[in-house]
């Protein structure tokens, strides 16, 4: 696809750790008690889906792309943040950032969106002009691969260059290779009967 190389183209299990200093008798009992109700909180704690990690795509020399994430919650509760920074050579090039507003996972893949909050670009001759993205969404799709090398796509596939707004957690194919850099996705979703009676209930 011609457009792959054009810029912007198509073209982070929580471990926690105690140490208790048990004594005989009552107070023993008292510490391995207390140590027993942190253990089940920590199991009672809900699970959530999450998107993190950051990593420099695959392009020609001097064509640097990067993108982070740092996105937890399951859809609409979702929050977070992401980053991206694009640069060709010394003269063109710039970032945005934004809020994440949105997660889905399926096994070993997420969807995400997120409204940029702050973006700054450099014009240069011949090169394309990136206006003000501030409160735009854009999606994002990433395949945590493993070995075999994890993959990223981005909602502005078609157009070339990040301009149009997508709906919540809507994202292309995850079709960008990696150079360097890592994503990590952890799957969840709540059960159908959660769902079930949450909906009976509202």
């Amino acid at each position: 696809m011609s457009r792959a190389r054009r810029p912007f183209g198509a073209a982070l299990a929580l471990a926690a750790c105690a140490a208790a200093v048990l004594t005989s008798g009552a107070s023993g009992s008292a510490a391995a008690a207390g140590n027993e109700t942190r253990a089940a909180a920590v199991r009672q704690t809900p699970d959530e889906p999450s998107l993190t990690g950051s990593a420099k795509l695959k392009r020609r020399p001097g064509d640097d792309v990067h993108f982070s994430f740092n996105a937890h919650g399951f859809a609409e509760k979702a929050r977070g943040t992401f980053y991206v920074s694009h640069h060709m050579g010394k003269d063109w090039g710039g970032y945005f950032k934004g809020r994440i507003d949105c997660l889905l996972t399926g096994g070993p893949v997420a969807v995400a969106t997120g409204v940029v909050t702050e973006s700054h670009f450099e014009a240069a001759p011949g090169l394309p002009q990136i206006g003000d993205l501030k409160g735009k969404r854009f999606g994002f799709t990433v395949l945590d691969d493993g070995m075999k090398g994890d993959r990223l796509g981005y909602s502005w596939a078609l157009d070339g260059l990040p301009e149009k707004s997508v709906g919540l957690c809507q994202g292309s194919a995850p079709f960008e290779t990696l150079e360097k850099g890592n994503f990590k996705v952890h799957h969840w979703m709540p059960s159908r009967e959660v769902e079930a009676t949450k909906a009976t209930k509202d």
